[in-house]
């Protein structure tokens, strides 16, 4: 089947699937945003634990993802992998650092031999929860705005910022879309708390809550999505690969790829109906129809990002050394190999699909937390 397939072919299918997994990171990380809010709606110490555990029971996922999401990235364009992961290096040691401050508060804020308290690894539960958010979009920003590198004849990179990918953050668009991603997390984050915490406090505290951080959210949003629709992007010619700025080039590539721009209104549509279906009613489901949303969304922006003669990495720095799906991928002989382990991609979403619905079989109770129910305690 991927055998017969043409080398451009294998590289479109695999910029749709790095897209989902990034879809998929950006859906997940509602649990950095709930760590965020661990004070704002837990008023106890028992309420926080719940709100903790109600996340222990996920952050593993958004994790594996992320993992994921850079191996697949290394193995289907490894020219975007050296030129990003080894140039703007101190971007993505910040990220990688605010998920390990993660993995090791889960491990040991509630351990009896915890001598820094609760409150230390709580303290760093938020930390990767804004930290994570904001430089996840920053970092995805630059597939829209570009980055400051060059590309030599020979697939040498080279970073011409002696920031390394920090600079990104003065770029406010990409600050604009890593704002978004922060607040769409702790929305999502609401939703979820209440579909899985069994306590009328914390489900009043989040609905509450969900008001105030739909708000910007939908500014920063909005902000972005509007500004990408005018901005020059950077397009390739297919034949010769050489590249140039057409206006209003996002734009295009929504209206020339229809099928893309439905999946990103019906996704939009859901993150909206989500929020406002928990709003007005006491639903329970909302992260469902926003989650489901999410997904649509980011995915239908990976495909603006990189289809359509798109550069999906611009270089502000040297326009030539724009990398895009043909000048960046693997062969075709590492495509269609991986295009056959891909395969197994709807048996991991099924497992991840039972793994969930099995951990959320029951919703976490204060009793559970208190001691008098079974089960772990971070």
């Amino acid at each position: 089947m991927f055998g017969s397939m043409s080398h451009l072919t294998l590289q479109h299918y695999w910029w749709a699937i790095i897209a989902l997994l990034a879809a998929l990171l950006v859906f997940l990380m509602f649990v950095q945003g709930g760590q965020t809010l661990i004070y704002r709606l837990g008023k106890t110490s028992n309420e926080r634990t719940m709100i903790v555990n109600a996340l222990g029971r996920k952050w593993e996922f958004t994790f594996t993802t992320l993992v994921t999401f850079g191996g697949a990235f290394f193995a289907s364009f490894p020219l975007f992998y050296s030129t990003s992961f080894g140039g703007a290096y101190w971007a993505w040691m910040a990220l990688l650092f605010a998920f390990i401050i993660q993995a090791v508060s889960y491990e040991f804020r509630s351990r009896p031999s915890n001598f820094l308290g609760k409150r230390t690894f709580d303290a760093f539960l938020f930390a990767n929860g804004l930290l994570a958010t904001v430089l996840l979009g920053v970092v995805v920003g630059t597939f829209f705005n570009g980055a400051n590198f060059s590309v030599s004849n020979m697939n040498l990179s080279r970073w011409e910022n002696p920031a390394h990918g920090l600079e990104a953050v003065l770029t406010f668009s990409n600050v604009a879309l890593g704002l978004a991603i922060f607040f769409l997390a702790r929305v999502l984050a609401l939703l979820y708390f209440m579909n899985s915490i069994d306590h009328e406090p914390i489900f009043r505290n989040a609905k509450k809550q969900l008001l105030y951080n739909t708000i910007p959210f939908l500014v920063f949003f909005l902000y972005f999505v509007i500004r990408l629709l005018f901005i020059k992007g950077f397009a390739y010619d297919p034949k010769t690969l050489e590249v140039s700025m057409e206006p209003y080039k996002y734009l295009h590539n929504f209206l020339q790829m229809p099928v893309v721009l439905i999946i990103f209104l019906v996704g939009v549509v859901g993150v909206l109906w989500g929020i406002i279906s928990s709003l007005l009613k006491d639903k329970t489901n909302g992260i469902w129809y926003a989650g489901i949303g999410t997904v649509l969304t980011v995915f239908a922006l990976m495909l603006v990002a990189g289809y359509n003669n798109t550069c999906y990495y611009p270089s502000n720095f040297d326009l030539q050394s724009s990398l895009n799906i043909v000048n960046s991928s693997s062969s075709k002989f590492t495509l269609t190999v991986m295009s056959y382990v891909s395969l197994m991609v709807p048996f991991v979403l099924a497992y991840i699909w039972y793994a969930w619905k099995a951990i959320n079989r029951e919703k976490i109770t204060e009793s559970e937390i208190s001691g008098e129910g079974e089960g772990h305690v971070y």
